[in-house]
Formats: structure tokens, C-alpha cells, sequence
């Protein structure tokens, strides 16, 4: 392989991790800053101007927080699970296509980590390791609000993920393949599959809400009955690992709704801006328009949070089972309908 072609993705990669952490650090701080909008208040308002540097205090608070182990038998697992939590959330995004192309010292620079045919695969399944993080954490921490978190989460994650996959298939039988790009690129200007999807899109976006356990699907760590469930018993940047890696998961999520359904960097008149403005300002400007699809995203998680009260353990699973899963299959039959009809 190309040495520069090395150095470059390397770059690439270190920019995307530093971007994911800085996106899911200061969605902290946007999290209080809509619930205080919506509850009128005022939010974090000290640190820096608008509190803007809260999140970098409350990163000094967890480091200098003291290290507490529970008396548990299981040491090396309680420290492993929140580094699966945390990795498996930043290796998401290693297939995401954050750009079309940049022209810069003579190389083409294409803006995606690497581009594999089963992207949509390799990403269902980082995710579903990311449990064991979850899983591993309750368990080792020898606390019985924490394993029945851990349970929790396993089980809505397993549950979920069957219908967030059968919402990906009726897509993937539209675009007819697995990469992130292709299905990026098939999106040229509006032709977004949301127009074509609305159903598989309203399923994976309920079913994201899950996978992220975020409310109204947090059951695996409601304060109201686990106390903080599966990382109860974690303290300083292990808890900062959990909490992290909550946010790095809804901002991935949230980058994967906007690339299946929403175009990812596409936006109208790219080609006219590309003719006329060069290929790098199209694509700059492509950059900007999935990280505005994305901030979009992320405050709609933090609305329907403080909006929409927390489900029942028994409605989640009624919802996952007999409806998300029954809807998107008969998603799958009519697309093959439409497919076959307009072939």
C-alpha cells in the first residue's frame, strides 16, 4: 500500500475520533441547554461564556474523582466493560462516508476511513458487541441493580436490533448494496431515501432510540427504579466511559439516519456548486450539510427526552415484538411488491 495513501487515512481516522469525542462531549452541554429551553430555565451558565466550557469542567471532575472498586470478584471485567463501551462506540464510524472528495496537494482525498461492500454489516455488528460493554459492566460490578440494568439493556438490545434489521432490508433491497457509500451516492441531490422509505425510516429511528437507550427507552438505567443501573457502581472516567460512549452512540446513530435517509453529505445544487465554486467547496459544503442533518438529530433525541415519559418494561418489549417487527416485515413484502411492479 501507498505510504502517503497510509499516512493520509491515519490522519483521517485521528480527525474522526477527535470529532466524535468533541461531538460527544459538548452534547453534554446541549443536552442541559434544551431541557433547560424547555423547562425554562437557564442551564449551564458558569463555565465559559454560556457555560460553553462546562463540559471540559466536568471532564476534570471525573479524572480527579477517587477510583472506587466494589468488593467484587470479577476486577479485570469490571474495568474491561467500560473499554468495549467506548471503543465499540468510536470504530462505528470508520465506514461512514463524512465527505464526497477533496483535491489537495495533487492526491484525491476520498472522506471515509475505508469503504468495505457490507458497511450496514460490519456496522450491526460493532453494535451488537457494544452489549458485552453493557453486559460485562452490570455483572462484574456484583451489584443486583446494576446486573438487572445489564439484563435489561441485553435483552431490549436483542430485541431491537431484529427490527432495526429488517427495517435496513427493505432499503437494501431498493439500492441493492451494502455500502454506506453507494447508498450515499444513489442519493444524489433530493433523492433521498426517505421519500421511498418512510416506514423502514420511522422504524429504524424508533428502534435507534432503543439501541442508544436513550428516553423513553432507558429502562436499562432508570434512576426512578435501578438507582443508575448497570453503571451504578462506576465512578470516575469509567463512568466517564459509559456516559461518553452514550453519546458517541447517539451521535453515530443519528450520523446513519442522515447517510440511509437523508442523503448523508447530498444537498441540492451540489452539481452546480461543484461546477461553478470547484470540487472542494462542494464538498465542504456537503460536510456541513451532514452535520447539520446530524445536530438535528441529536436535538430530537434530547427533545423526545425530556418530552415523552419512560415506557414500561413490558410496553417496550409488546412494541419490539408485536408491532416494530410485524411492520417492518410486511415493509419487506411491499417494496418487493413495488420493486417487482416498477421493475
Amino acid at each position: 500500500m501507498d505510504s502517503a495513501l497510509i499516512i493520509e487515512k491515519s490522519i483521517f481516522i485521528v480527525v474522526v475520533f477527535a470529532v466524535t469525542m468533541l461531538m460527544a462531549m459538548y452534547s453534554t452541554w446541549a443536552e442541559r441547554k434544551v431541557a433547560a429551553f424547555l423547562q425554562d430555565r437557564v442551564g449551564p451558565n458558569r463555565a465559559g461564556w454560556g457555560g460553553l466550557l462546562q463540559p471540559l469542567a466536568d471532564g476534570l471532575k471525573l479524572f480527579a474523582k477517587e477510583e472506587f472498586e466494589p468488593n467484587t470478584p470479577n476486577k479485570f471485567l469490571f474495568f474491561v466493560g467500560p473499554g468495549i463501551a467506548m471503543a465499540t462506540a468510536l470504530i462505528t464510524s470508520a465506514v461512514i462516508p463524512w465527505g464526497d472528495k477533496l483535491e489537495l496537494f495533487g492526491r484525491t482525498i476520498q472522506l471515509q476511513a475505508t469503504d468495505i461492500d457490507v458497511s450496514i454489516l460490519y456496522v450491526f455488528g460493532v453494535v451488537s458487541v457494544g452489549v458485552y460493554g453493557i453486559m460485562i459492566g452490570g455483572w462484574a460490578s456484583n451489584n443486583k441493580f446494576s446486573l438487572m440494568g445489564a439484563v435489561r439493556a441485553a435483552s431490549q438490545m436483542v430485541s431491537y436490533e431484529v427490527a432495526m434489521g429488517l427495517s435496513i432490508i427493505a432499503l437494501l433491497m431498493m439500492s441493492g448494496s451494502l455500502s454506506l457509500h453507494d447508498i450515499t451516492v444513489q442519493q444524489h441531490g433530493m433523492n433521498w431515501n426517505i421519500w421511498y422509505q418512510p416506514v423502514g425510516f420511522l422504524i429504524f429511528l424508533i428502534c435507534a432510540f432503543a439501541e442508544t437507550n436513550r428516553t423513553p427507552f432507558d429502562l436499562a438505567e432508570c434512576e426512578s427504579e435501578l438507582i443508575g443501573g448497570y453503571h451504578t457502581e462506576y465512578s470516575s472516567m469509567k463512568m466517564g466511559f459509559y456516559l461518553f460512549a452514550e453519546y458517541a452512540n447517539m451521535f453515530i446513530s443519528s450520523t446513519l439516519i442522515s447517510v440511509l435517509y437523508f442523503g448523508g453529505y447530498n444537498y441540492p445544487g451540489m452539481d452546480w456548486v461543484g461546477t461553478n465554486w470547484g470540487t472542494n467547496a462542494a464538498t465542504l459544503l456537503g460536510i456541513g450539510a451532514l452535520f447539520a442533518k446530524i445536530c438535528f438529530f441529536i436535538f430530537f433525541y434530547m427533545w423526545v427526552r425530556w418530552t415523552i415519559p419512560r415506557f414500561r418494561y413490558d410496553q417496550l418489549m409488546n412494541l419490539g415484538w408485536k408491532i416494530l417487527i410485524p411492520l417492518s416485515i410486511i415493509n419487506i413484502m411491499i417494496t418487493g411488491v413495488c420493486i417487482l411492479a416498477f421493475k
